[in-house]
């Protein structure tokens, strides 16, 4: 009986190491393609993740990360004792679940530029949206500080004419959500349009088709055949999104950050920003990306598993 059970994980295996060198030897060119991209991943990603131990150590440059003291979860504690936490906590949140919020705009778009009848008016289109992502996040402040300002903002200055009042707008915490937000989805737009147009480049032409015979309306088309096509997509790119909940960026904050819309643009990656590159307190700094990096695994976890649930389409 062992014997045949031996000589049968013996084939399995036999099978199992024809296959994968059948695999790769038909698909060598990707493989080796591929190479670059896993060594800079591991180079620039994986090790890294060596200096997570800063977080619960009491680093000190001198006496590098092997000879500075263990410390637990004292800075852990002492960045969720902070009396500025729950502020970040709501603001970081706040701007997140902005953005997720506004998810759906780059699905509308693309489901509308694939809906272009002329191919060079759809080119126009693109390119058009495709160019403020290219623009650095200096420029884009810029812009946002020459259109939005209270004494000459081309903006206050509209209202000025039309007999209203100004307002400064880049001192106000309401304002500043609006603007870091918005003005992050007209840059991305016509990027974040991209995979979708490419997965509606491979809606079945035969359903198409048939639709029209069937005399549905082109409103019809994009609901009953292009929306269910490109659903699998966006539910995959929103759970990624979701993954990044409190992974608010720092650069586009701090270039419109004032002391007088601080109290909605104090988030996290600032903190860190301060307390990390300004201050020099690694510890605390590493132990609150650390804190950021759990609870955006969770929150990928939970969204996986509930559209998982809901709609059958998961990460894994």
């Amino acid at each position: 009986m062992n014997g045949t059970r031996t000589a049968v994980n013996t084939g399995t295996r036999k099978r199992i190491a024809r296959r994968i060198k059948r695999i790769l030897m038909d698909n060598w060119q990707l493989w080796i393609l591929m190479i670059p991209a896993v060594v800079a991943t591991f180079i620039f990603n994986y090790v890294p993740m060596y200096g997570i131990q800063i977080a619960f150590k009491n680093y000190k440059i001198k006496k590098g990360i092997m000879g500075s003291a263990w410390v637990g979860l004292k800075y852990f504690r002492l960045f969720l004792g902070t009396p500025s936490f729950g502020v970040m906590l709501r603001n970081t949140l706040a701007l997140s679940v902005f953005q997720l919020a506004l998810f759906p705009v780059n699905v509308i778009a693309a489901l509308m530029i694939n809906e272009l009848r002329s191919e060079k008016y759809k080119k126009v289109v693109q390119m058009i949206s495709y160019a403020p992502h290219f623009m650095s996040v200096v420029v884009i402040c810029g812009m946002i500080r020459l259109f939005f300002a209270k004494d000459n903002g081309i903006v206050n200055n509209l209202i000025a004419m039309l007999g209203g009042r100004r307002v400064d707008y880049l001192s106000s915490g309401t304002a500043f959500r609006y603007l870091y937000v918005l003005s992050g989805v007209w840059q991305d737009l016509g990027w974040g349009t991209i995979i979708y147009l490419a997965t509606l480049a491979n809606v079945p032409q035969d359903q198409v088709e048939a639709a029209i015979i069937d005399g549905a309306s082109r409103l019809q088309i994009v609901r009953h055949i292009n929306v269910p096509h490109i659903l699998p997509t966006a539910i995959t790119l929103f759970i990624m999104a979701a993954g990044k909940v409190l992974s608010v960026g720092y650069e586009k904050i701090l270039l419109l950050q004032n002391n007088l819309n601080l109290g909605a643009s104090q988030v996290f990656s600032t903190y860190v920003y301060q307390v990390g590159l300004q201050g020099g307190e690694y510890s605390l700094s590493t132990a609150v990306d650390l804190f950021n990096c759990v609870v955006n695994i969770i929150v990928l976890t939970g969204v996986n598993f509930i559209t998982k649930r809901a709609s059958g389409v998961s990460l894994w």
